[in-house]
């Protein structure tokens, strides 16, 4: 059975709000966030300006990046002031 345009349901499009934890949207990064431990100071900056809150506080006080929602956008190496994370490309 062939569907017309208009019963095709939208495609690579979030149609309910909060479901991103549901999916997996690290898959569209082409880089990712590596902490260099020596450097951290522990601020937290880089969990406060995550936008996709992908970024957690291990047991230890070190931050790093849930890659299954980490987007690669950069914005926690950028705000970090003690410039301890780089990112780095996929592979």
């Amino acid at each position: 059975m062939k569907l017309s345009w208009r019963e095709i349901k939208p495609g690579a499009v979030i149609t309910e709000p909060g479901s991103s934890r549901n999916l997996r949207t690290g898959d569209w990064r082409n880089e990712r966030p590596v902490v260099e431990k020596e450097k951290c100071n522990k601020c937290g900056i880089c969990y406060l300006f995550c936008p996709e809150g992908a970024i957690y506080e291990t047991e230890d006080g070190y931050f790093e990046s849930h890659l299954y929602y980490c987007k690669g956008c950069g914005l926690c190496a950028h705000e970090c002031p003690q410039g301890a994370i780089k990112m780095v490309l996929e592979v």
